[in-house]
């Protein structure tokens, strides 16, 4: 799990979002993009960071961000998700993983003594320009908006 570095232009992707619409990274230049990675949608960890989310957006649009969450899920399941929680911002399927493996951050888990394979929940704040300018990978879901609306504030 190799992940991009801070400084450099984070790595373009393409993807169906929640509607099955196509959605590229180099849609959002001009914001700033706050790209998460999460498992499993409709889970309690990843429905406690996304309506955590979901309730700053007014804090978030004040910082011109855009949140995009990203996981192995299908688009059908994400509009569920999305649906079911009323979330206000773009979830993207990454069915196949090949973006998580761009972002490093697919690989090896545990999880009540079993291993696989599967998504880190991990953050990447990407600037206007499209740069990769931070890394979050060590919070609370339920602290997570908290984290990264602090850390755009004190950019």
């Amino acid at each position: 799990m190799i992940r991009p570095t801070i400084g450099k232009v984070a790595p373009a992707f393409s993807t169906l979002d929640e509607n099955g619409n196509k959605v590229a990274l180099k849609d959002y230049r001009g914001k700033t993009v706050v790209l998460y990675f999460y498992p499993k949608a409709m889970t309690p960890g990843c429905t406690t960071q996304a309506c955590s989310l979901r309730d700053s957006k007014k804090e978030l649009d004040k910082l011109n961000v855009v949140t995009l969450g990203i996981s192995p899920d299908a688009p059908a399941r994400l509009l569920k998700f999305k649906e079911r929680d009323a979330l206000n911002f773009t979830l993207l399927s990454d069915e196949d993983h090949s973006i998580a493996d761009k972002y490093g951050v697919w690989g090896p888990k545990k999880f009540m003594g079993r291993e696989f394979d599967g998504i880190h929940r991990i953050t990447f704040i990407i600037d206007e320009k499209g740069k990769l300018v931070h890394i979050m990978d060590k919070f609370k879901t339920k602290t997570h908006h908290d984290d990264v609306i602090a850390y755009l504030q004190g950019q």
